[in-house]
């Protein structure tokens, strides 16, 4: 079996982006700054409340591969560059197989 890489090392970050277009904007972004290796877009249906009111929209996620020193750097671009008054940004430690590993990590510098 091929070694799995620590899963202190590797992050995964959830956001939702209001379309397609910003969630390009978005991911592309944090490609150019080198804050994420991969970025995976899905089209969503999301329940949520909002200022005491239940809301219901279309929108984009975006599951972020990263690694755990770009967790500060990231959280920051993502407040300045998301639409949204209040980004989602959930994240997560993860395992992952040492030849992706490999390339996530080789990927952030």
């Amino acid at each position: 079996m091929a070694k799995v890489h620590s899963k202190d090392d590797l992050l995964i970050v959830l956001t939702t982006e209001a379309d397609l277009n910003k969630a390009k904007f978005l991911a592309n972004s944090l490609l150019d700054l080198k804050l994420v290796a991969c970025v995976s877009l899905s089209k969503v249906h999301s329940f949520y409340m909002w200022e005491g009111n239940k809301e219901e929209n279309k929108e984009v996620q975006l599951l972020m591969k990263t690694s755990i020193n770009k967790k500060y750097k990231l959280q920051k671009a993502i407040n300045e560059l998301h639409s949204y008054e209040t980004p989602e940004l959930i994240g997560w430690n993860a395992e992952a197989s040492d030849a992706y590993s490999q390339w996530l990590l080789k990927s952030l510098y």
